[in-house]
């Protein structure tokens, strides 16, 4: 009995120990693709099924995928319809694990184990050590199930484990609730069909048994997600449940037919791990294929059971987009992270706008400044600590470079706000004195504001899109910017000089072009870091 129980369970550590050095390997490789991948996400259905199972193929994982569309909804980067797709390609990514291991390589661990510690310690490309460390993974993962079954063989033909087991094939709905319950718990279904795979290689669990378990495995992966989407928006909430939904309307929909299903997975192979494996992939894709033609219907199921709770102010504090089950996917938290500074920048545009209109008229506008003065405040620090965790995590070099380049950034914007507040103060001292200015000099505000105004744009397009052409246009509107400045100076001095000016207006006159030129100067920083390959 020791034997078997350390043999399980210490075969069951090195199974999952093995998945998460293999997703690590396939994460490294192949991880910074996965921002791509997203990238062509479109409304198609179709397309949001292929993003889930290439994204599960890489992660390893329909929970994790799961958590990252969770997270994609809750950052704004999808909507609810679109995660839905993801999340049906999802379960059927996820059998790929299980078609890899119904091959029985485990006799053939070592060798495995050999190439991928070769290939990850001896290798210097990048790729070549990751896909050894995928191999690693793969050849722990095979030695696990190899001391589970050699801790089970023994128990194979006693006849009180076997009575266990046939229970499962004549009760359905107890072996559903184990295959939830042993799913929740060690939250993977790929570690659960592992175990499926290992019991039926042994003898103990033909596939009239091993199919409800297999069900089950479907609904309790779902645990982790709706876990994860505790303190997400409402619609993050909806991907989970509609997870949860989706696969148990799969398994309503099948198990009036399980003696036919099981006629037809007895058809593709003679092997019992295959037709385990095969059982798996044939549910995960009919159940697919049967609900993602009524996906539109299936997403107001899922908004009619979960609501809106009636039209809620937006929280201007809120981080929207920088979601913490993003981290694991650095390159889609970079991204996220870009949005937030995007959305940043794009306050302290609206306080030159007031600033700048307040000077001329509307002082009212002045009282709104200093309370988004306060959130760009909040907001560049609450976007360097997660850029702060992100580099906690497993980068690759690009990311690795791209962190400090958005730290900076984010300072920069941060300042561009401070110098807001000091176009604020400067029209507040105008309306206060009462000060006088000629039409020339308002003239010439207006013309180093409209310049201004054109480099934030710029800025934003060229950060968006990340593009590089368009950040080289900040320059040229920086040289602009910088003549006029030395123009209207030359100017200001000769309307001094004719005595048309009154000396306090012209310090404030200075003061307002000085500070939009060294917000200028600011944006081209930012230009800096994107012609940088930020």
């Amino acid at each position: 009995m020791i034997q078997l129980v350390f043999g399980l369970i210490g075969g069951l550590a090195l199974f999952v120990y093995g998945m998460t050095i293999l997703s690590d390997g396939l994460k490294k490789a192949f991880g910074d693709k996965i921002r791509n991948i997203i990238k062509v996400l479109t409304t198609n259905r179709f397309s949001g099924v292929l993003v889930g199972i290439i994204i599960t193929s890489i992660i390893q994982s329909s929970s994790a995928t799961s958590i990252l569309a969770i997270g994609f909804v809750n950052s704004g980067l999808m909507t609810f319809t679109q995660s839905l797709g993801i999340i049906f390609g999802a379960n059927i990514g996820t059998t790929i694990t299980t078609q890899i291991i119904a091959f029985e390589l485990t006799k053939y661990c070592l060798p495995i184990l050999t190439i991928g510690f070769l290939l990850n310690f001896v290798c210097k490309k990048r790729i070549w050590k990751n896909i050894g460390l995928t191999l690693l993974g793969l050849g722990i993962l095979f030695l696990g199930m190899s001391i589970m079954s050699e801790a089970i063989i023994p128990f194979a033909d006693n006849p009180i484990v076997k009575d266990i087991f046939i229970k499962f094939s004549t009760n359905p709905f107890l072996g559903i609730l184990v295959g939830v319950i042993f799913t929740a718990i060690v939250q993977s279904s790929s570690v659960g069909m592992g175990l499926i795979l290992t019991l039926s290689s042994v003898g103990l669990m033909n596939l009239n048994g091993a199919i409800p378990i297999i069900l089950g495995c479907n609904i309790g992966t779902c645990v982790t997600a709706i876990l994860a989407s505790i303190g997400t928006n409402i619609n993050a909430k909806r991907t989970a449940i509609g997870h949860l939904i989706f696969n148990i309307l799969g398994i309503l929909l099948f198990l009036p037919f399980t003696k036919y299903f099981h006629s037809i997975v007895t058809l593709t192979s003679t092997n019992i791990m295959r037709q385990c494996a095969n059982a798996h992939t044939i549910f995960n894709i009919t159940s697919t294929l049967l609900i993602l033609p009524f996906i539109g219907l299936f997403a107001k199921l899922i908004m009619k059971l979960i609501p809106n709770k009636g039209d809620e102010e937006c929280d201007p504090f809120e981080m929207k987009h920088l979601d913490d089950h993003l981290l694991s996917t650095p390159s889609v938290a970079i991204d996220a992270t870009i949005k937030e500074i995007l959305e940043t920048l794009e306050m302290t545009d609206k306080m030159i706008e007031l600033a700048t209109e307040g000077f001329f008229g509307k002082a009212e506008l002045l009282d709104k400044i200093e309370k988004k003065e306060d959130i760009v405040d909040y907001r560049r620090e609450k976007i360097t600590e997660y850029l702060v965790r992100l580099m906690e995590q497993t980068l690759t070099h690009e990311e690795s470079q791209k962190i400090p380049k958005l730290l900076h950034v984010i300072n920069d914007v941060e300042k561009i706000g401070d110098h807001a507040m000091n176009l604020r103060n400067l029209a507040r001292r105008k309306h206060e004195n009462n000060l006088p200015f000629t039409g020339d000099s308002i003239g010439e505000i207006v013309q180093i504001h409209q310049t201004l105004k054109d480099m934030i744009k710029q800025t934003k397009d060229a950060l968006s899109y990340i593009d590089v052409e368009k950040a080289k246009l900040i320059y040229d509107t920086e040289h602009k910017i910088n003549n006029q400045r030395q123009q209207f100076k030359k100017n200001h001095i000769k309307r001094l000089q004719s005595k048309k000016c009154h000396h306090v207006s012209g310090i404030v006159f200075l003061d307002m072009i000085n500070n939009m030129e060294k917000i200028g100067d600011f944006l081209t920083n930012i230009a800096d870091a994107i012609v940088d390959e930020l």
